[in-house]
């Protein structure tokens, strides 16, 4: 499968695993980042996993504009 077959393949449960996890940050305050490390670091394949980060990346610098 190519990459970019991945990718549109897996961006939807990308997104929502990233709104998960996002979500979560208000809940768990200060434990937040060594969490969501955590959940990231368990994702597989790792190409999953870094669109699942670049996705939480998206959400938090929108959340901060």
């Amino acid at each position: 499968m190519s990459r970019a077959d991945f990718h549109s393949q897996n961006l939807g449960s990308a997104r929502e695993e990233a709104r998960r996890l996002f979500a979560a940050k208000a809940e768990l305050q200060g434990m937040w980042l060594r969490w969501v490390a955590s959940q990231i670091y368990a994702l597989r394949p790792a190409e999953y996993a870094s669109m699942v980060r670049r996705e939480l990346q998206s959400m938090q610098e929108k959340s901060d504009s």
